[in-house]
């Protein structure tokens, strides 16, 4: 059976095995009907037309896993950010761990989207926020369909949260394939301050496919700062979608790290819906192997007087694949727009390759947008020059990557985040620099 009737077959089984009130009931109904009509995305949609899922897809995946593996805190303590005291909000096979986890309901809601989903008190926030601006797209609508667990995050107004929170997923390879769909939401109401840190992550060598949907709603001053570690094994394959909206004078910064994984996708959508709006999207890819990674992007400014700014680093390698495709939207009314574009690649194999592109649609006249594209190799002058004064030439091409990615790092606000993300790109260049990055 073909992944889509399986998933398609299963719904009514999963509807009954969950406690769900009548209106998200139908807002899962009508999801499972589009995704019917649309199927899983194929290279003939200009947005996937260098991404192919067909290989991921043919796996027999297990839907609902049964088994429930023991994971102790040991054998993961890595995958955390440990060096400081955090939330935790962890996830075995889709299913939460309460061992592992450190929620609250202490001035903030740091809990669980099947709470939020099913219990009263949530009730007001799922109305006014649940599926409202996520699109209706193939995997988008899938995700709602089946949407049960995942993070719920809702900080109240004028608090600023006093530890970053982290959102992990593990998978354990009790089944031969797995499949997950976690899905998040986050409210920052008026000038709440939060901060997150994201990392899926599979412990086994079994297929493992993610299909992760996470809205994000900053309201008036609200600051938000979001970062996703997506270092997983070679048989682990996501799919982000991740769609945030932002009210005036908010700050939202999203920093994605893509190191490792099959198949990476992250769809990050941004909606600015008021004035003196900033938007951060910044991102480093370092690829081996026969990864692929896309990163689509999109920020469309509605209103007059914001600032959107995207940075994307690449470094490829072997026969790695990969994709940016950044659109800026600027309506007639955006006056006074800022918007920065930069995507910059460096094939370190001359059979890895790098499709960009770059998009500006701009429908008003008194605006300040750039983009802008780079694809080339390391500077043979410069190595030359290190090799001179007696650094090794792996280690002079190491600093020299790690210099090109470094100005996506300087805008990182939590130092533990930094240094794990240093210690990562530095395993990734498979070197010891000799310094603490």
């Amino acid at each position: 059976m073909e992944l889509k009737d399986k998933l398609t077959t299963s719904y009514v089984a999963f509807e009954n095995g969950v406690d769900i009130n009548s209106d998200i009931h139908d807002i899962r109904t009508k999801a499972l009907q589009n995704f019917e009509d649309l199927g899983f995305p194929t290279k003939k949609l200009e947005a996937w037309k260098y991404t192919s899922l067909n290989a991921v897809l043919k796996q027999d995946y297990s839907i609902f896993p049964s088994s429930e593996n023991t994971v102790e805190l040991a054998d993961v303590k890595k995958y955390f950010i440990h060096d400081i005291d955090t939330y935790k909000i962890v996830f075995i096979d889709g299913k939460y761990s309460s061992f592992l986890s450190e929620t609250t309901h202490d001035k903030i809601d740091v809990c669980l989207m099947s709470s939020a989903l099913t219990k009263p008190k949530y009730k007001a926030v799922i109305e006014n926020y649940f599926n409202k601006i996520a699109k209706q797209d193939n995997l988008t609508s899938l995700n709602t369909a089946f949407a049960n667990e995942g993070a719920y995050i809702n900080i109240p107004k004028n608090v600023e949260v006093d530890k970053p929170i982290q959102v992990i997923y593990f998978t354990t390879g009790a089944e031969e394939a797995t499949m997950t769909q976690p899905r998040n939401l986050i409210v920052a109401e008026q000038n709440a301050h939060v901060q997150i840190i994201e990392r899926h992550q599979s412990l086994t060598s079994n297929s493992v496919l993610t299909n992760a949907v996470t809205e994000v709603y900053a309201a008036k001053d609200a600051t938000v700062d979001i970062y996703k570690i997506q270092n997983d094994n070679e048989n682990a394959s996501l799919v982000d979608n991740s769609y945030i909206e932002q009210k005036s004078n908010s700050i939202v910064s999203v920093h994605t790290f893509s190191f490792g994984g099959n198949i990476t996708r992250n769809n990050l959508n941004f909606y600015q819906r008021g004035e003196h709006i900033d938007s951060i999207l910044k991102g480093i890819t370092i690829t081996e192997g026969k990864q692929h990674v896309d990163h689509h992007t999109l920020v469309h400014h509605i209103e007059p007087n914001c600032e959107s700014h995207q940075d994307y680093k690449g470094i490829y390698g072997d026969r790695s694949t990969a994709v940016f495709n950044g659109k800026v939207v600027v309506e007639k009314e955006a006056q006074k727009t800022n918007a920065y574009q930069q995507n910059n690649n460096i094939l370190i194999s001359d059979k890895a390759t790098i499709n960009a592109k770059p998009q500006l649609e701009i429908f008003a006249d008194d605006v300040k947008c750039s983009h802008g594209c780079t694809i080339g190799q390391l500077d043979e002058d410069a190595l030359f020059y290190m090799q001179q004064r007696g650094i090794p030439k792996k280690e002079a091409k190491a600093l020299l990557m790690y210099a090109f990615a470094n100005t996506v790092l300087e805008s990182v606000k939590i130092p533990e985040v930094k240094k794990r993300i240093n210690k990562l790109i530095a395993n990734k260049l498979g070197v010891n620099i000799g310094f603490d990055l």
